[in-house]
């Protein structure tokens, strides 16, 4: 095998490549920077598949650079690698930054993921879009595949409109609704659940206020990564397999909760995190939006989620004080 850098029409830029002869299963994952994406790319490399992982600010390694809003690209991209399965986890996933930036999000999080979908109906490839719990309102949890959506903020309301443009362009297309995650991440910023980590780490010197009202369900990216590949494998035996799952871990948590459960993995104070029992400032966001994943269980997709007290060490311990931390627990 040899690296090499080339470049083709429509700005895909490949960074690094391994070349080798394609053979078997072939999958695009986009977003494949991202925590999601990382963690789905490598899912899918250790089960055999000719994986090829696309990103654009954060492209490096062996991912190529591309413009998603750029339908030519994107077409390139697909007539180079010819994949069986497109996993489309490239989203604006902060609704923060959604509700400050609403363009840019409908973009990235509608337009392109209409755009991709019709180029894969066009090619006969699977496509699968990672959608949200942000869809609901969370009023009436749980919810069911079938149960009607109705988003509280901008956020949701572009990966509603997503799915929406996903069956338009796809209509045989998967689409996978998912909670908050976590995984195995470059800073503890890139998730809404291991941001909550300098905060468990400050101690008695400073109490730290954490939303104790929201119910969420944090779900590890690995689990979601293992439901993708088994959705993919099922999908090109079975043309069943389509339309809207849910999956989810079955823990119930608030980010008071997730916090006190990091401490106790690691053996901290927690004296000093507070709960906050009124629903936090900010955009609006679901009391419960608890997902319903029996259709996934019932086809025999899903997989058992791992216990966050477990997941949750693996992906911090690397931001401790003290490295050795590592060798003491787990050998």
């Amino acid at each position: 095998m040899a690296s090499r850098i080339s470049f083709s029409p429509g700005h895909v830029a490949l960074v690094k490549e391994e070349v080798a002869a394609p053979s078997g299963r072939g999958v695009l994952v986009t977003g494949a920077s991202g925590l999601l994406g990382r963690a789905v790319l490598a899912e899918f490399q250790k089960g055999g598949w000719r994986a090829v992982g696309t990103a654009y600010s954060r492209a490096r390694g062996s991912l190529l650079r591309c413009d998603l809003l750029d339908e030519e690209a994107v077409r390139s991209l697909l007539n180079q690698h010819t994949p069986d399965v497109i996993v489309h986890c490239a989203a604006e996933r902060r609704p923060d930054v959604v509700e400050r930036h609403p363009e840019a999000a409908e973009n990235l999080n509608v337009h392109a993921t209409g755009a991709l979908a019709k180029e894969a109906a066009a090619a006969g490839v699977v496509f699968l879009y990672i959608s949200t719990d942000y869809v609901f309102d969370g009023r009436r949890p749980p919810y069911g595949e079938d149960d009607a959506p109705n988003p509280l903020n901008q956020y949701g309301r572009s990966k509603l409109a997503g799915e929406r443009e996903t069956f338009r362009q796809c209509p045989g297309a998967v689409v996978l609704r998912v909670p908050i995650l976590y995984g195995e991440v470059e800073s503890v910023a890139e998730s809404a659940v291991t941001v909550l980590w300098p905060g468990v780490q400050q101690g008695a010197a400073e109490s730290c206020v954490l939303d104790h009202c929201q119910q969420r369900f944090p779900t590890y990216t690995g689990d979601v990564a293992a439901v993708c590949r088994n959705i993919a494998e099922r999908s090109l035996q079975d043309a069943s397999v389509q339309g809207i799952f849910h999956f989810s871990s079955k823990e119930q948590m608030t980010k008071y909760q997730m916090a006190v459960a990091m401490a106790t993995a690691f053996n901290l104070p927690s004296t000093h995190l507070i709960p906050l029992t009124e629903a936090p400032p900010g955009v609006s966001r679901p009391q419960n939006a608890q997902l319903d994943c029996s259709r996934l269980q019932l086809m025999g997709l899903g997989v058992e989620p791992r216990p966050f007290s477990d997941t949750i060490t693996s992906c911090l311990w690397p931001f401790l004080p003290d490295k050795r931390w590592r060798q003491t627990v787990f050998h």
